[in-house]
């Protein structure tokens, strides 16, 4: 079995190498440009499916189509109709270096190519939990502008999707039967509000208006705590996503 960080060499080496449609053309550039950053989701996929038997070579085509839908997501949150940040990862946006509209389109191009990519599988299931998930992420978007959802119920669609489907779409290519995902289901939703809430400590808003700073912290240890517990139900070599949750949890970027 793979460690985290060796996933991680496989996932960047693929997010190098990939080809978008040539039908894309110039889009290309600004469609690599836009994917990146820590690739917690893609690794997640991997480590669930080597921990089920899954070739991580199987199971990167889901993997790196979780990753396109979450840069999708935040190549249109950046815009300026929604949350019009100008910087994204220590760099310009993508509507900020390349203009509006070419931004609006690359982000469509990343959705279908996510979903290219999972077409790919003999399973239409995969296909399925993917486009479940990525609904959910944009109804929490929704909510999230409406605001009359409490903070957690957005979260829980809008961060906490895009966690469970890699795990989902492991499952599947697993094989893993519906009476077998709950416990994986639930880590899923831990590590994703998890991720969330540590997000909110590193920006100083979110749960830290809403709890204090020591109370967002007991919060982000809970969700760990809980992630841990359901990992120790698992009859399967789970170390390297108990590496994870430690990494989330104690993250400072």
């Amino acid at each position: 079995m793979r460690t985290a960080d060796e996933l991680r060499s496989l996932v960047a080496d693929a997010v190098r190498e990939l080809e978008p449609a040539p039908e894309l053309g110039s889009l290309a550039e600004p469609l690599r440009y836009a994917v990146g950053g820590k690739l917690i989701r893609p690794v997640l996929c991997l480590a669930t499916g080597e921990a089920l038997g899954v070739d991580a070579e199987e199971a990167l085509p889901a993997a790196l189509a979780v990753e396109l839908v979450h840069s999708f997501s935040l190549v249109h949150d950046d815009l300026p109709a929604l949350d019009d940040d100008d910087v994204r990862r220590g760099k310009p946006t993508v509507h900020a270096e390349f203009g509006e509209r070419t931004a609006i389109l690359t982000g469509d191009a990343l959705l279908a190519e996510a979903f290219r990519l999972v077409a790919a599988y003999d399973r239409a299931e995969v296909v399925r939990e993917l486009a479940h998930a990525t609904l959910r992420m944009i109804g929490g978007q929704q909510l999230d502008f409406e605001g009359a959802a409490a903070r957690d119920d957005v979260h829980r669609l809008k961060t906490a999707a895009l966690f469970e489907a890699p795990v989902a779409c492991a499952l599947v290519l697993a094989g893993a039967p519906e009476s077998a995902r709950g416990p994986w289901t639930r880590f899923a939703t831990e590590l994703g509000l998890l991720f969330q809430v540590v997000d909110d400590i590193l920006d100083g808003d979110g749960f830290v208006d809403e709890r204090g700073a020591e109370g967002a912290r007991a919060l982000a240890d809970a969700h760990a705590a809980r992630a841990h517990a359901l990992l120790e139900e698992l009859d399967v070599d789970t170390s390297v996503l108990e590496t994870i949750v430690d990494v989330l949890a104690t993250r400072t970027v």
